[in-house]
């Protein structure tokens, strides 16, 4: 979502008697955009510099009443096949089974399981990301969800959300030593996110 995948809050609730207290309004289902999506990662080469590659098609279903950040849940499935770094030689290896596999696990998962509000605009979602068969807990930060926009008779809205994992965590283990003692790549991966996702007004 802008892009991940929410919205805002930090909020009091207020006692008030039963008569006048509201039902919480339900939880939408939000499609995501996958045109307007995308996914990219970063990662540290050699101790000296930056790799940054865009994951493939952001796929999956997002739920949310449009004002409670406690509502959200998200479902997210990422093509890792059609990674792109730029380098074809690169993409290869880090689709084979030094690293990806993707041909025996061609996609990364990701299901919340809650969310946790903080300032306004930005909350916690903390889920199951599940790469190469390996499913680990995770937190990601997440910037959002913009006020949902009316657009040729549809509502639209965006979120980012950004987290950091150890590669290692979750089977991707090969590397090559330098001469120096460190290693050709770096085992953190830094994970953005951007989301925007649709539904129709009366769904």
């Amino acid at each position: 979502m802008r892009t991940s995948s929410l919205l805002l809050l930090g909020f009091t609730v207020f006692a008030a008697p039963a008569s006048a207290q509201t039902t919480p309004a339900a939880a939408h289902a939000w499609t995501i955009d996958s045109n307007h999506s995308s996914a990219q990662f970063a990662v540290k080469h050699m101790m000296v510099s930056t790799v940054r590659g865009k994951l493939g098609k952001v796929i999956g279903t997002v739920r949310w009443d449009g004002e409670h950040v406690s509502s959200v849940q998200a479902d997210v499935t990422i093509d890792v096949a059609g990674l792109d770094t730029g380098v074809e030689a690169r993409d290869n290896d880090l689709r084979s089974d030094n690293f990806f596999n993707t041909s025996a696990y061609p996609t990364v998962l990701f299901k919340s399981k809650k969310a946790i509000p903080e300032a306004e605009g930005r909350f916690k979602l903390v889920g199951d990301l599940t790469i190469r068969g390996t499913t680990k807990e995770v937190t990601l930060d997440v910037e959002g969800p913009s006020s949902p926009q009316t657009v040729r008779n549809s509502l639209r809205t965006g979120a980012s959300a950004t987290t950091t994992i150890n590669r290692r965590d979750f089977g991707l283990l090969y590397n090559r030593l330098l001469e120096t003692g460190g290693a050709v790549v770096g085992d953190e991966i830094r994970i953005t996110i951007d989301l925007e996702a649709t539904r129709q007004p009366s769904s």
